[in-house]
C-alpha cells in the first residue's frame, strides 16, 4: 500500500498513554525481584498493540492490522460494508463472511469508501436514512 494515498485508522492514543503509566507503575514491583520482570511486558505489549493495530485503506483494499501479523483483503472480496449494534464497522465478504475492522466506527465508512477511490451516491444516502 502506498502511504501517500493511505487512509490510516488506529485505536485511540490515549491508549499509548495508560500503557506507558502502567510501565512506570509496573517498575517498582518488577524491580523488586526478578522474577517479576515479565510484569513489565504486558504494558509493552498494550503499547506496541495500540501504535500497530488498526486499519489500513486504499485503492488496493483493505489492511487489517494487529499486534502480530496483519490480513489484506482487496477490494473485489468485499461485498458491503456495515456496521454492528456497537458502532463497529464490519465487512462482509463475497463468501459471506463477516470481518469487524479494527478501529474503524460506523462514522468513518464515509471516509473508508473515499479511499477504496470510489464515490458515494448522495441519493441512496438520503434513501437510507429514510
Amino acid at each position: 500500500m502506498s502511504s501517500a494515498n493511505t487512509m490510516r485508522f488506529r485505536h485511540n492514543q490515549a491508549i499509548w498513554v495508560a500503557a506507558v503509566v502502567a510501565f512506570i507503575g509496573a517498575l517498582p514491583l518488577a524491580s523488586a525481584r526478578w522474577y517479576f520482570l515479565p510484569v513489565l511486558l504486558i504494558p509493552l505489549a498494550v503499547g506496541v498493540w495500540a501504535w500497530r493495530a488498526g486499519t489500513d485503506a486504499d485503492s488496493q483494499g483493505l489492511r487489517l492490522r494487529a499486534l502480530f501479523g496483519q490480513r489484506l483483503i482487496p477490494w473485489t472480496q468485499v461485498a458491503e460494508l456495515t456496521a454492528d449494534q456497537n458502532g463497529q464497522a464490519v465487512v462482509r465478504l463475497v463468501d459471506g463472511s463477516n470481518t469487524r475492522l479494527p478501529a474503524v466506527r460506523a462514522t468513518d465508512l464515509r471516509k473508508l469508501v473515499a479511499a477504496s477511490g470510489q464515490r458515494l451516491d448522495e441519493d441512496t444516502d438520503h434513501q437510507a436514512g429514510q
